[in-house]
């Protein structure tokens, strides 16, 4: 009993006595941890910094845990090449610099044929009558054109070989585009295949070009295997696969968008080397169809209408839209085009998710389309008979 009260008289004999280590203790528990947090805030800094280039820095963590923690930490901003800055400045300037006036304007129709153009004298009736206000270029890769209209003769453009989903598609149209640059008169620029037809009467089609500072090319993301599924990662660093989009080749373009186009080699190169068919195995990307639609929507995504202004079926879902013969020319057929007033784009997925958006025109709601795509040879007869009557009711 007393040894047990001597016991405890003894502890607090102790306690009193070293004062001093229970007020150590209290603070070296704090100031351990504020170093631990100090030392971890100097490792993210340095991991921000200095970010790891190879899986081995991640020594400590395991994969899900580096991914997790590089989630924590705010992106990065990449620093651009002086390629990139040299290409971003050129273009800008450009898109920055006011629009030439012309005492004359005119609409530059450019078609990419293979030879002849089947519905020259269609053409040749929307044309009459208009002399001075439009100017016509022919890419003919394969055979010299026989013509039947005045409106034609000598128009033909130096023109190279042409293979259908590469790259020298692209290449026509620079080709098209940079002789039709060299009249400062032209102001919008269309391109045109020969299997296309006019479906309004020529003043409509010039007022709807003319009166907008929009250029009519087709942009849209789709994550299906056909459209972002092609994309490479080659691209990179300029070209991000969030940027990549798709669209149709039929393109109305403004003059300033036609000048930048030229004066890129850039991006260009990027789609000529990694954008063709039978890339990586069995993958296919048409240049035709994804390069201007990246480029604009990279370069200037409000100076372009999402949609062409030609139309093409693409209802019966196959590798080519839907081919107009004879048999199925009517006036209720060019009626049924021409009151389209939404563009539609179906997305290359399983679930093929249908987007649905209204064609506007200085912020009204408008029909979408000024041409049409693919009529047969044969049914150039019938599209003539028709011509009058489809161009002048409204």
């Amino acid at each position: 009993m007393k040894l047990s009260k001597a016991w405890r008289l003894g502890m607090k004999d102790m306690q009193q006595m070293l004062p001093t280590h229970r007020h150590r203790s209290q603070i070296k528990g704090p100031t351990w941890i504020i170093v631990l947090i100090s030392m971890v805030c100097v490792f993210l800094v340095v991991a921000y910094i200095y970010p790891p280039q190879t899986s081995s820095a991640c020594y400590i963590f395991s994969v899900s845990s580096c991914e997790t923690f590089s989630s924590w930490l705010p992106p990065s901003v990449r620093v651009l090449s002086d390629d990139e800055v040299a290409s971003d400045v050129v273009i800008s300037s450009i898109l920055n610099t006011p629009p030439m006036v012309s005492k004359n304007p005119k609409i530059a129709f450019m078609f990419l044929s293979v030879g002849s153009l089947p519905f020259e004298k269609l053409w040749d009736k929307f044309f009459q009558g208009h002399e001075g206000r439009f100017s016509i270029y022919i890419h003919a890769s394969r055979d010299k054109p026989v013509h039947t209209s005045r409106h034609f003769f000598n128009r033909e453009i130096r023109s190279g070989k042409v293979e259908w989903g590469t790259i020298s598609m692209v290449d026509a149209e620079k080709r098209l585009l940079a002789n039709a640059l060299k009249d400062l008169d032209n102001q919008h620029f269309v391109l045109l295949s020969d299997s296309c037809v006019p479906l309004r009467d020529f003043d409509y089609v010039y007022n709807y070009l003319m009166y907008t500072n929009l250029s009519f090319i087709d942009s849209f993301s789709d994550p299906g295997p056909h459209g972002s599924g092609r994309y490479s990662e080659h691209m990179l660093p300029e070209v991000e696969k969030k940027f990549f989009r798709k669209g149709a080749q039929w393109f109305t373009m403004k003059r300033q968008h036609a000048v930048i186009v030229m004066a890129d080699s850039l991006y260009y190169a990027k789609f000529r080397d990694y954008c063709r068919p039978g890339m990586e195995g069995s993958r296919n990307c048409y240049a035709d169809e994804h390069f201007l639609p990246t480029f604009f929507h990279m370069h200037d995504p409000n100076g372009i209408a999402n949609w062409s202004v030609t139309h093409v079926d693409w209802s019966e879902h196959k590798w080519h839209p839907k081919t107009y013969e004879k048999k199925d020319i009517s006036e209720q057929l060019i009626k049924n085009i021409t009151s389209i007033s939404e563009s539609i784009h179906v997305t290359s997925e399983d679930k093929k998710e249908t987007m649905i958006d209204p064609c506007l025109w200085n912020g009204m709601n408008r029909p979408c389309y000024l041409f049409a795509r693919k009529f047969l040879p044969e049914t150039l007869d019938s599209m003539i008979d028709l011509f009058e009557n489809y161009t002048t009711k409204p």
